[in-house]
């Protein structure tokens, strides 16, 4: 964030004569000037003004400690070796926040549970990665279920100083619960390949009371639903809910769907664009008494990081996101697939690399992706391809995974034994590095040229190691997405719903009653 400008000493206090001051007007004594006596109005119209500037300035005053008293921050990273300074953010880059809803029943959210339900930190029950374009124009909101299955890094709790080792699979939700908000931020980081700049950390007071004073969010249910755990109760069509009914919109996991978490992120993402659309069309923004009173309730239900932990680097923020045409916020879910060692969770999806990859080169989401393709496209003069001289299924290829990314070495592992390599076998114990590489053996360079024609990488990345038995294909950052090296983008079967589309109606498949 920029720091004020200081003008030196006092010099707040000093007057600078007007340009069109003459310099016979400066020494022509005041007594030889004729003497006009003011106007009574203009006396009491000056007095009234001067009131009016001095209350706004204290009440300003009054309102910058009040929402600053509200703020709680906390460190960005909990990870082992992690960074946790503040960051500064930078106009020219695109900008990340993550977004949680903890599930703790502590403090004002006692009414929804005992503490044994969930104390301390509590649970991630909503995580939603905010990207805000490098140009201003464009927000991708990207959801994580909560039942998602990722390699955890380990945390360290600030304020207890408790260690928490590195697992090779925790459910991702958890982690909050471990070393609180930063944690989660190392966590996503480290499957992700992102660095998230800041996050945002909500209650469930928080929901309530922002959609209150915003005087309701619309959604739609295609048939009437009473949800006994959640308590949502709402007839069929199109409802304005706020405050107990909106949390239960947002919670229910029995009402849409199969009763999944990624059911319920499809809620999730609905209410959000229809209140993003609410919040845009009655001018919100632009409605002062509304606009403080949203504030308060924000930065009293909020937890930031220290970057974001005063209110005008929170300001800031909101002025960056003001601005963003509808159509250009995007909501999408994490590529997933059901988890290979407990069908009841998920893991990541191959493809999520490539929507990690589209992320860090901030691609515009809302664009639809090319058709996948697995044949090069046919020309007047392509030939067939040529076969290599050798028995790929005898050949030893070691795929070493230093791309950053958790799924990438087993991803493209896979790709090679389907393209014949069934000898090939992964390394995931090597340090990231920047560019990708392929180290081959005495006699193994035709075998690295195959591989190289495969993906398309250029024979600069061919590297002669003849103690090597074989080929090594280390994948670097530069190759984290797809089978087509250097290029970045969006899956082409993600699902991607924009805020400028209109309120769709939930499918109740249980109404309960």
């Amino acid at each position: 964030m920029s720091g004020r400008r200081v003008d030196g000493g006092n010099g707040a206090s000093r007057k600078r004569l007007p340009e069109s001051f003459g310099e016979s007007d400066a020494i022509r004594p005041r007594h030889l000037r004729a003497r006009r006596r003011s106007p009574l109005w203009l006396k009491i119209s000056a007095g009234l003004v001067s009131l009016a500037l001095v209350a706004g300035i204290g009440l300003a005053g009054v309102l910058f400690l009040r929402f600053q008293g509200n703020i709680k921050g906390e460190q960005l990273n909990a990870g082992l070796g992690g960074n946790s300074a503040p960051v500064a953010d930078d106009n020219r880059d695109a900008i990340q926040i993550l977004i949680m809803g903890t599930d703790t029943r502590s403090g004002k959210d006692a009414s929804y549970g005992s503490e044994d339900d969930s104390s301390g930190y509590g649970n991630s029950d909503v995580m939603i990665l905010m990207n805000l374009s490098a140009d201003r124009k464009r927000v991708s909101m990207v959801s994580f279920p909560r039942d998602l299955m990722v390699p955890f890094p380990g945390c360290k709790d600030a304020k207890t100083g408790q260690i928490f080792p590195a697992q090779r699979a925790i459910q991702l939700n958890s982690a909050l619960s471990m070393a609180g908000p930063g944690c989660t931020v190392e966590t996503i980081n480290k499957f992700t390949g992102l660095t998230i700049d800041h996050f945002m950390m909500a209650d469930f007071t928080a929901v309530k009371d922002l959609t209150t004073a915003l005087g309701g969010v619309d959604v739609c249910v295609d048939l009437p639903v009473v949800d006994q755990a959640s308590g949502l109760n709402l007839p069929a069509g199109t409802s304005s809910i706020s405050g107990d009914q909106a949390l239960a919109f947002l919670r229910t996991r029995h009402a849409f769907g199969d009763g999944s978490d990624l059911d319920r992120i499809q809620s999730q993402q609905a209410f959000l664009a229809s209140m993003t659309r609410k919040i845009k069309s009655e001018g919100t923004l632009a409605n002062v008494p509304k606009l403080l009173q949203i504030a308060d309730i924000v930065t009293s239900n909020l937890t930031v990081d220290q970057g974001l932990s005063n209110a005008p680097a929170l300001i800031a923020m909101a002025n960056r996101l003001k601005d963003v045409d509808l159509a250009k916020v995007a909501f999408v879910t994490v590529p997933n697939e059901a988890y290979a060692l407990d069908p009841n969770r998920v893991q990541l999806k191959p493809e999520a690399n490539q929507l990690f990859a589209a992320l860090q080169a901030d691609a515009d989401l809302t664009q639809p992706a090319p058709p996948s393709s697995t044949a090069p496209p046919a020309t007047a003069n392509s030939q067939p391809p040529v076969q290599p001289a050798f028995d790929r299924s005898l050949q030893p290829v070691i795929v070493s995974n230093a791309s950053g990314l958790a799924a990438r070495g087993a991803e493209l592992r896979q790709n090679l034994v389907s393209a014949g390599y069934t000898d090939a076998v992964r390394n995931d114990s090597v340090a990231v590095q920047p560019t990708t590489q392929l180290l081959y053996g005495r006699d193994f360079a035709d075998v690295a040229q195959d591989i190289a024609a495969k993906y398309g990488i250029p024979s600069s990345a061919l590297v002669s190691a003849p103690a090597l038995a074989g080929v090594q294909l280390v994948i670097g950052q530069d190759f984290v997405s797809g089978t087509a090296y250097g290029q970045v983008s969006v899956p082409s079967d993600l699902q991607v719903n924009t805020a400028q589309q209109p309120t769709q109606c939930r499918q109740v498949t249980n109404s309960g009653g």
